[in-house]
């Protein structure tokens, strides 16, 4: 396998020549640099990425913290992180955690290691301040509301656009609530907020009529079975692809009103309303703020679709 020194004494040019022409310097003799990469591709050689790291003191790569890849939700923020970080020849890496603490420890401690440059972080498993202790190795970009000058993050206004959408299924006649929300073992502060403005919305709101663990369409095909047996007059949903599952459940014009989320394709065919959080612009902002390097906090607006 070739080496740096075979390249030098084939080329005739030193060592540190050849080593800034391996990482892209800008000094180098247009002459000397398409003769020594005419040899590099001769040689076949190809250059230690560990090496190059050390030299330029970063990775060109962003890991992104997310419990998992199959959710809409996380599907759109991955979309915008990932087109902007290409756009800058920066690299992404998804660190899925499932919600679990460990394995997010375990790819906070690899950042510290400098394997990524930076990590944005759509949802987590541990405390801010945990998470915060490591700012010192890099930016943290998170994707919630954080109240702190020295933090960055992009939020939507879930407050109000849920408030909205519970609104309007009140003034649309519903008086019996159901709602299905994600993970049960351990509640994330959307669905923290959503039981919150549920029992300020509507006073005669019960928690019984959660159903909970909430992912996909198969999560919502459950969920039409249990409200099924559990009649509610209208639901509001954390996905479209969930209300899309609970719609199939019922016989055409039985269904409750339904309010999803994410702005799908499946919720302007099958006609219900939704809130738009503009998620693949919330993903685009997280990578500019990790560019810029200063803690700043965005707030992206919604848009509440009504059919």
């Amino acid at each position: 396998m070739a080496t740096i020194r075979d390249i030098a004494r084939l080329t005739g040019y030193s060592v540190s020549t050849i080593s800034r022409v391996i990482n892209e310097h800008p000094y180098v003799d247009e002459r000397k640099r398409a003769e020594i990469l005419a040899v590099m591709k001769e040689l076949d050689y190809i250059p230690n990425a560990n090496a190059r790291t050390l030299s330029y003191g970063e990775t060109k790569n962003l890991g992104v913290i997310l419990p998992y890849t199959n959710h809409p939700y996380f599907d759109q923020l991955i979309s915008g992180i990932t087109e902007a970080a290409f756009d800058s020849n920066y690299k992404v890496t998804l660190l899925p955690t499932n919600y679990q603490a460990s394995r997010e420890k375990e790819y906070l401690e690899e950042f510290a290691a400098k394997r990524f440059d930076g990590l944005i972080v759509t949802s987590r498993a541990h405390s801010l301040e945990k998470l915060k202790a490591y700012q010192k190795y890099g930016p943290i970009i998170f994707c919630e509301e954080i109240k702190d000058e020295k933090s960055s993050c992009v939020f939507i206004d879930r407050e109000q656009s849920i408030t909205e959408a519970l609104k309007f299924l009140q003034k649309a006649g519903v008086k019996k609530l159901g709602v299905t929300l994600g993970r049960s073992s351990r509640l994330s502060f959307n669905s923290k907020i959503t039981l919150q403005l549920c029992r300020k919305v509507y006073s005669n709101f019960e928690e019984e009529m959660v159903f909970w663990d909430c992912i996909g369409l198969e999560d919502g095909i459950k969920a039409g079975a249990f409200f099924n047996e559990h009649p509610v007059d209208g639901i509001f949903t954390n996905s479209d692809m969930v209300a899309a599952g609970i719609l199939k459940t019922f016989p055409k014009g039985r269904a409750p009103k339904l309010v999803g989320r994410d702005n799908l394709y499946v919720s302007d065919l099958l006609n219900f309303p939704t809130i738009d959080h503009h998620l693949k612009q919330c993903g685009e902002m997280a990578f500019h703020l990790f560019l810029k390097r200063q803690p700043e906090q965005i707030k992206i607006p919604y848009e509440f679709i009504q059919r």
